[in-house]
């Protein structure tokens, strides 16, 4: 999805013939990039690049090194450009970043990495995020970021003394492109120290982490701000003229709103990723007590209430990996299995789990009988039935059953 900036020039249509406009995401297994013409309403290149974590055997680590996602970024970026050919690249004159949401990027005075980045998934600071939700307005989840700068200034004593700027991943991106560090509030709602009816930062909560913390987040833009303009260093990396504006983006879930029209009240996205998210456009922030519902900010100056679960293509991909097949052959053979497996069950926990809040919860398979181990495309479809009924648990969560 892109995020088009109005106006881009002073009185300039955004979607004047000629225009493109360069859309970049940055997820948890790949960057991906496309190139736009907005006049056509339609996509006229793409990229894109994988990468990993990195290895771990600590229980609940999930990080990545942000200079990977630079790294993929300029190729992701590149790639698409050549895909769009011709004069693509002069022809830009926008460019949006979404990114995974959550994920602690530690920056020191100098702006530069202090140590790999904690993603959404990482689960090492469940015991922050429950100590914090006893003080903070609605409980948070491990996920949210404030628990793990708690957790580093707990665990990495010379990592947070470094601490000087924190940043999410895509507003790490923006700081690549343009040299200027600031945040928007569908990213800055996932933190867990925004005053979401306020679009302002909470003092009294951040000070629930440290005392000087308020003064390394960064500064609050409007979702229709701009975040800079592209500066020469990246202009050289990508190939563009320096110069283009660069909005200011947001989370991935929030620009996956925008991309599939979930703008106007009552409509309702599912998106299936490593995790899967279900979640809809609201006039303002939700306000669930419980914290199930999480109170995030959309990118138009609304509301996006959203249901998270840890655990979504991440489970299937994880039997197909261990088979060794590819995707279309493991694919045909869950389609001819039966729905219901055979009575095998696939408690798809393997990361632990956000909703509900079992951050040191594991997986399992139960039912398992001779044979069924022989048939890979039984497990596969297992997989997918149990990381689907998790999340439709989630999004529609079953009634408290009476008393007798």
């Amino acid at each position: 999805p892109i995020m088009l900036l109005s106006p881009l020039t002073a009185g300039a249509a955004l979607v004047s013939p000629g225009k493109l406009y360069l859309g970049i995401d940055a997820g948890t297994q790949s960057t991906k990039a496309l190139v736009y013409d907005a006049a056509q309403r339609a996509v006229v290149g793409r990229g894109a690049v994988s990468y990993e974590m990195l290895e771990s055997d600590v229980v609940g680590r999930a990080e990545q090194d942000p200079a990977v996602w630079v790294d993929a970024m300029w190729r992701a970026c590149r790639e698409a450009l050549a895909d769009a050919g011709g004069d693509a690249a002069s022809r830009i004159c926008g460019i949006g970043v979404s990114g995974q949401q959550h994920g602690l990027v530690a920056l020191d005075a100098s702006y530069e990495v202090i140590r790999p980045a904690k993603l959404w998934c990482d689960t090492e600071s469940a015991e922050e995020a429950a100590e914090l939700s006893k003080s903070l307005p609605v409980p948070i989840v491990a996920s949210f970021t404030a628990s793990k700068l708690l957790w580093l200034k707990r665990h990495e004593a010379a990592a947070w003394a470094r601490l000087a700027h924190v940043a999410l991943p895509h507003d790490y991106l923006n700081y690549v492109l343009t040299g200027e560090l600031v945040m928007e509030g569908s990213d800055a709602s996932g933190i867990g120290l925004l005053d979401v009816g306020a679009r302002a930062w909470d003092a009294s909560a951040a000070r629930l982490v440290d005392a000087e913390l308020l003064d390394k987040l960064p500064p609050l833009i409007g979702p229709g701000e701009w975040c800079g303009r592209l500066q020469t260093s990246a202009a050289e990396a990508l190939g563009l003229p320096c110069g283009v504006p660069v909005s200011a983006g947001g989370g991935d879930n929030a620009m996956s709103a925008l991309g599939c029209g979930c703008t106007a009240v009552g409509r309702v996205a599912v998106s299936l990723g490593t995790s899967g998210t279900v979640f809809g456009k609201a006039p303002a922030a939700a306000r669930d007590p419980s914290g199930t519902v999480c109170s995030f900010l959309d990118s138009t100056g609304g509301g996006l209430p959203l249901v998270c679960t840890l655990n979504c293509a991440s489970v299937p991909e994880e039997v197909r990996a261990g088979y060794g097949l590819g995707r279309d052959e493991i694919s045909s053979l869950a389609a001819a299995e039966p729905a219901g497996c055979d009575g095998v069950s696939f408690v798809p926990f393997l990361a632990g789990e956000r909703t509900p809040n079992w951050p040191h919860a594991s997986g399992a398979l139960v039912g398992l009988r001779a044979g069924h181990l022989a048939r890979p495309g039984l497990l596969y479809r297992a997989a997918l039935e149990g990381a689907t009924f998790a999340l439709r648990a989630a999004a529609m969560p079953s009634p408290p059953t009476p008393s007798v």
